[in-house]
Formats: C-alpha cells, structure tokens, sequence
C-alpha cells in the first residue's frame, strides 16, 4: 500500500500544479491595459496646452486679416 499512497501524493501534486489558474494571463491583461491607457491618454492630451490662440484653425498667430485692393481692410466690398 505504502507505494499507491505515493503515487497518488505524487498524482495530486502534479495535478494542482497544473491548476494555477490564470493568475500570469490576467497580469499580463493588466500590464498591456495600462500602458495602452497611459498612450492613450498621451495621444489625446499631446495638444492641449499648445498655446495655440487663433480663432480658426487654418490662421497662425502672427497672421494679418485679408486686405482688399488698395490695401485698406475695410473697403474690400467699396
């Protein structure tokens, strides 16, 4: 009998070594979730503080209004 109780602690033990559970797929979950939010929080907050202080996407600062034919803003319509 001594060599069946052996073999059955031997048994057990390989059995609950095979039942771990998902302990190493949930930290790697965990791991590739954070850094994914972390760039994703870079890529949407890369451009929030630029400064940027134009009305209109398309001008920059610096840029002057249109100006009509003889130069003046205010007569493009005259």
């Amino acid at each position: 009998m001594p060599d069946i109780a052996e073999a059955t602690a031997a048994l057990t033990g390989i059995a609950a070594a095979a039942q771990q559970g998902p302990g190493d797929t949930l930290r790697v979950v965990l791991l590739v979730s954070m850094v994914g939010g972390a760039l994703l929080a870079w890529f949407l907050l890369r451009g929030y503080g630029r400064g940027d202080t134009a009305e209109h996407p398309s001008e920059q600062p610096g840029d002057t209004p249109a100006r009509g034919a003889s130069g003046d803003a205010g007569d493009a319509n005259a």
